[in-house]
């Protein structure tokens, strides 16, 4: 079971701190040093995207692994429990964002080249302002639970 326990620990930091250094240390870093903000852009888009494929992997080891340690210990994989509704959750914000929003804003910023230089009021731009709001409120929503679901495990692991 120890081995178990390592890899719900281990799928949460990976998960949990991936967000943690992608949105405090390189988005913050690309766009600070990188020569403008459409290649700054460029490469958060495709961090976001391994990030999002990281993330969907520890979920999913975390919840089989979850249901394992759960069934060893009280004959039940418990899949209601509130750690699973609450990976099952962050796997359907991290679902939404890279099959529904991260594609819409892909294919605004090929069709404005750089976003920096169409006018605020273009209705491509401000589409893609609106689909932003709603990536990061998504990447919030996973760290929060992210969060939650890493007491949990701590407080039911000791």
């Amino acid at each position: 079971m120890a081995f178990v326990r390592f890899l719900m620990l281990l799928s949460l930091v990976v998960w949990v701190g991936g967000l943690i250094f992608f949105s405090f240390v390189v988005a913050p870093s690309l766009f600070s040093i990188l020569p403008s903000r459409h290649l700054a852009g460029t490469v958060v888009t495709r961090a976001l995207a391994s990030l999002h494929w990281m993330g969907l992997a520890a979920g999913v080891v975390f919840a089989i692994c979850s249901m394992i340690y759960a069934n060893a210990s009280h004959g039940s994989p418990e899949p209601f429990a509130a750690r699973h509704l609450i990976v099952y959750a962050m796997l359907a914000l991290t679902i939404a964002s890279q099959f529904g929003i991260s594609p819409k804003m892909h294919a605004l910023r090929t069709q404005m080249v750089k976003v920096d230089d169409v006018p605020a009021d273009d209705p491509r731009r401000v589409e893609f302002n609106r689909l932003h709001a709603w990536s990061t409120r998504l990447e919030g929503g996973v760290f929060f639970l992210g969060l939650a679901l890493l007491f949990l495990t701590a407080r039911r692991l000791s």
